[in-house]
């Protein structure tokens, strides 16, 4: 993979996946290499102190306005049909209103109705909790806790957002095709993103592997998209939507970088 040099030594880029997370990084130079972790903590442990971009909202809002949080209102106009990937994030309360572990399709659906209700309390205008929201409450709890309990990594995990990503690596256009159609995965719209990653280094036999067991082909692709987005980042070529980055009340940057 051929890119400029980047003032940090290691890169990842993290998505989130049924097994956990999946992390296409490289160190200094080398090509890259894909691996799965069952938690963040643990990716953490395993790489050599990397600049992450994840693909995960850092940052959480007291009270929800419309729009969500800030960045995700900013970032909407400029993916056009591929806007709805960008999805609100509820109050901090509504995020840890049940964090328990769910054992029954039963208890899993009383727990989002239990979040939505915290939601529609801690919002203006009222809004509950998108299913597709909730699907990663646990994620976004993880990393949250992680930087509440270790400032030092504010500065080193930073959040984008795939489809964003895309559209500042093609010159600011959008994705004509989506990855998925009716949650299903569309292969044209992988194939699009796969050229425009190649355009950017990455060696086509390196995209064309078959994703490791746990996640998904999308997941794959959207994780080798964010470590380019971390060498942006660690080049000072990204720029965070807002400008700059607002804060939660832990002082928890709240942006999304591309």
């Amino acid at each position: 993979m051929q890119t400029s040099t980047n003032l940090h030594p290691a890169l990842a880029g993290v998505d989130g996946c049924k097994a956990g997370w999946i992390a296409v990084h490289r160190v200094a130079d080398a090509a890259p290499s894909v691996s799965v972790f069952p938690s963040f903590r643990a990716l953490l442990d395993a790489l050599p102190d990397p600049l992450i971009a994840v693909d995960m909202p850092i940052g959480l809002p007291e009270f929800s306005s419309k729009g969500g949080r800030g960045p995700e209102a900013l970032v909407r106009p400029l993916l056009g049909a591929r806007q709805s990937s960008v999805f609100a994030i509820p109050s901090r309360a509504a995020l840890y209103a049940d964090t328990g572990d769910f054992t029954t399709i039963e208890a899993w659906y009383a727990a989002h109705r239990r979040a939505s209700a915290v939601a529609i309390k801690t919002s203006e205008p009222p809004r509950g909790v998108s299913i597709q929201a909730f699907g990663i409450f646990a994620k976004i709890r993880e990393i949250d806790q992680l930087l509440i309990a270790r400032s030092e990594l504010r500065g080193r995990v930073f959040e984008s957002h795939p489809e964003v990503a895309f559209c500042r690596l093609n010159g600011g256009t959008a994705m004509a095709l989506p990855k998925k159609i009716k949650g299903v995965v569309n292969p044209a719209g992988l194939e699009e993103r796969r050229a425009l990653l190649c355009r950017h280094g990455y060696d086509k036999g390196f995209l064309d592997q078959a994703p490791p067991r746990g996640a998904a082909s999308d997941d794959f692709l959207d994780a080798a998209a964010m470590m380019l987005i971390a060498g942006r980042i660690a080049r000072g070529e990204a720029r965070p939507s807002p400008d700059p980055p607002l804060a939660d009340r832990f002082g928890i940057p709240v942006a999304i970088w591309a």
